[in-house]
């Protein structure tokens, strides 16, 4: 389908562009936001007739957005989840997290500003676009956490995954004691597989049962005759 663009769009356009699009985008987004117009010559007269004031109307939000942008751009939001030992969350973290934390901390967004590639589904230090304008746009941080200390070990650029394996593995290794070690040989030891016994040395051999002589055997048959 072809559409007229009625602000700039990443990736497809800026205003007044004719472009084609996929019919599901175009109905499911561009037209019910009215970021598009579809490009037929009725359309086109009435975007040229008002091209001045949509221009003009863009170009005021686009103001306001960079005043707002001071208040967005570069906050932290901090959330505390339940999260494996592992550090994969129980749930994820929505758009909707992400605006009341903004919220609280001052800054107003809507959640259709908030731009998330893919779910948030781990603990860590995230980075979040926020399109406040199709012009501007922001970034901030989303600290993910399972508890307030571990957010404020990672705001300072600790890995807090990277750090529990570590102390982990040392705690594995205190367990591993001389005593320790000895039983797991014994264990194993229980299921290691017998040996057959010899054969005894002074065993005798079986005898040998001598083979009949076949000339005695015939000369005993002529006397018999």
């Amino acid at each position: 389908m072809e559409v007229i663009l009625l602000e700039r769009i990443e990736k497809l356009g800026q205003i007044g562009d004719v472009v084609s699009v996929k019919n599901g985008f175009a109905r499911n987004y561009l037209l019910p936001n009215k970021k598009a117009l579809r490009a037929n010559e009725s359309n086109k007269k009435v975007f040229e007739a008002n091209r001045a004031k949509i221009e003009a109307d863009n170009a005021e939000r686009r103001t306001e957005a960079e005043k707002s942008s001071k208040t967005v751009d570069g906050k932290t939001v901090q959330l505390i989840r339940q999260a494996s030992n592992t550090g994969q969350l129980y749930g994820s973290v929505s758009t909707r997290d992400i605006v009341e934390a903004l919220e609280a901390e001052g800054a107003k967004v809507t959640k259709s500003q908030i731009v998330l590639d893919r779910p948030i589904k781990a603990i860590g230090l995230h980075e979040v676009k926020v399109a406040l304008h199709p012009e501007v746009s922001v970034t901030v941080k989303v600290n993910v956490a399972r508890s307030p200390e571990e957010a404020d070990l990672q705001a300072q650029g600790i890995d807090v995954m990277a750090q529990m394996f570590e102390r982990d593995q040392a705690a594995m290794l205190e367990d591993i004691t001389p005593e320790a070690t000895a039983e797991a040989e014994e264990r194993m030891a229980e299921f290691a597989p017998t040996e057959e016994p010899e054969a005894a040395a002074d065993e005798a051999p079986a005898a040998e049962v001598e083979a009949p002589n076949e000339e005695a055997a015939t000369e005993e048959g002529k006397e018999e005759a």
